[in-house]
């Protein structure tokens, strides 16, 4: 195995195994079907579903909100574990769609390391982009699957080139491919010498492969018709010449990415993505918390909090904690510390995910990502310890860049709605803002497809009818500060004023000078765009 850095620790090989990663990309580039190749490759479902589903097709495992049957888009992170050959695989599943990504932002703080997937005729786009920032602030090692090669797409080095430059990362290429479009037959393994061939018939089937030696080898010939063959002899001699060799030490650190050529609803390229990832992705890292950093061979058990999904099942009422488990081996029935209300909490039936379909953890190493079922107790951003008081940082939470008043349909059930709201922002899936003057709840958002999914949620999952309505305000602000001073400014300020579903102060803004108008009058105040999730 390869050391990562000098310092890092030798790892027990229980841990040493796990790969914990998220897909990252942008809508409709096929993050979701290559998660169910994943799984069928890992054996942990028989026949991969598609996400638009026809007929007698299954659905996606990954996609298990009505919502994401519907519309064949996810909105949720989802997270699931399976093993693959000597590794145990723990992957997350993150949504794309750009109105969701408070919820990717935080699925990457429990990850230690990305897949890019990347449409082969759209190149890097937007969204991914976007993604790939927050990635390079944590220096997350990024694994590149360049996706729908079965259909027209661009040049190979014209794609190579757009990653390279748009993105300030080096790219080797870990396969080539063979043609593209409808003559797309396969790609030649560039790590190992071998020629991988698609078969198209059956898509849940693995590809096959044939070791050669070298390109001069003439069984070459046998498999590749002549005029892909002699493109494909030229293009892997520029390659070869122009782009880096592959350093494993580079990709660890996140200065190189190695990309892979596929089709993911073809079963093609996944297997040698899967692969890749065991050979050169990270172990479990350290992970950066007050007062000291958490080491992932400690013996004590400490994990924390990094999403809630409330009512996965819709038959009860129950919220899960995902939680990632930062060092120790934790066996079922331990008793941990909440360190928020310093509480001590028997963890008694912690579940595994096969995305909705969830076992029992008898035990979890660091690494993992396991579910813990409570009513409320745990929040985005708790850490769970053996006792010692750590808390780990750099969670966050964003402010909303979309505010709507919202009412229920029944005014008699003003006190289910608030309820409603209470856990969808103790998810995560909403800011919910009372004002201090007036009734009703003011909800904010990072993108305008959450207040759809919110008024589908609270009808489907309590039964009751919103309506979301304008409201004058368009942002809103944390404020910290002085005690005095803060009393003062509420004083003045009351009709702007609201506080959070944790109860802390928040300004609403209606213009850009409303807050230079504050950073002028009351120096001595803070008022800030993010909060960290914990108190």
């Amino acid at each position: 195995m390869l050391d990562t850095a000098s310092n890092q620790p030798t790892l027990p090989p229980e841990i040493a195994r796990r790969r914990t990663f998220a897909i990252i990309s942008h809508p409709d580039a096929g993050k979701t079907t290559l998660t169910e190749k994943f799984l069928l490759y890992g054996g942990a479902i028989q026949m991969a579903g598609q996400v638009r589903a026809k007929g007698e097709a299954r659905r996606t495992r990954s996609d298990f909100m009505q919502m994401e049957k519907d519309r064949g888009i996810s909105v949720s992170a989802s997270a699931m574990s399976f093993d693959y050959g000597p590794y145990r695989f723990n992957l997350v599943d993150t949504p794309g769609h750009s109105d969701f990504s408070e919820d990717t932002y935080r699925t990457l703080t429990a990850v230690d390391a990305a897949i890019m997937v990347i449409d082969g005729a759209k190149g890097v786009e937007s969204q991914t982009q976007k993604l790939f920032e927050v990635c390079r602030l944590r220096d997350l090692p990024i694994l590149t699957f360049c996706n729908k090669m079965d259909r027209e797409s661009r040049d190979t080095f014209e794609i190579i080139d757009e990653i390279q430059e748009m993105l300030a990362i080096d790219v080797t290429p870990a396969s080539w491919p063979i043609g593209m479009g409808r003559d797309f037959i396969g790609c030649y393994d560039m790590l190992r010498d071998r020629l991988e061939l698609m078969d198209r018939a059956d898509r849940n089937k693995v590809a096959e492969s044939i070791e050669i030696n070298g390109l001069d080898d003439p069984k070459l010939a046998e498999h590749v018709p002549a005029h892909l063959l002699d493109k494909l002899l030229e293009e892997v001699e520029m390659a070869r010449e122009l782009l880096p060799a592959l350093d494993p030490q580079a990709v660890l650190e996140g200065h190189m990415t190695p990309i892979w050529f596929g089709s993911a609803i073809n079963s093609f390229g996944v297997k040698e993505l899967m692969e890749g990832i065991g050979q050169y992705g990270p172990q479990p890292q350290v992970q950066s918390a007050e007062p000291r950093q958490i080491s992932p061979d400690e013996k004590k058990v400490a994990g924390f909090v990094f999403k809630v999904q409330a009512n996965m099942d819709p038959k009860h009422r129950d919220r899960v904690a995902f939680v990632r488990m930062a060092s120790g081996h934790f066996k079922r029935g331990m008793k941990l510390t909440h360190v928020r209300t310093k509480k001590p909490m028997a963890v008694s039936n912690p579940v595994l995910f096969l995305a909705s379909d969830r076992e029992l953890a008898e035990e979890a190493w660091a690494g993992d990502i396991i579910g813990i079922p409570n009513h409320g107790q745990l929040r985005i951003g708790d850490t769970l310890t053996e006792g010692e008081a750590i808390r780990v940082t750099g969670i966050p939470s964003f402010a909303p860049e979309l505010l709507q008043g919202v009412r229920a349909g029944d005014p008699m059930k003003a006190k289910h709605l608030e309820k409603a709201l209470m856990q969808f922002a103790e998810e995560g899936a909403a800011k919910v803002f009372k004002p201090s003057i007036g009734s009703g709840f003011i909800v904010g958002v990072v993108g305008a497809l959450q207040f759809e999914v919110l008024a589908s949620r609270i009808e489907m999952e309590y039964g009751l009818p919103v309506r979301f309505e304008a409201s004058q305000f368009t942002s809103a602000r944390w404020v910290s500060g002085d005690k005095a001073e803060i009393n003062k400014f509420l004083a003045a300020n009351k009709q702007h004023i609201a506080h959070d579903h944790d109860g802390d102060i928040v300004y609403l803004t209606r213009l850009q000078w409303d807050i230079d108008r504050v950073v002028r009058d009351y120096p001595a105040l803070r008022l800030s765009a993010t909060k960290e999730m914990m108190t």
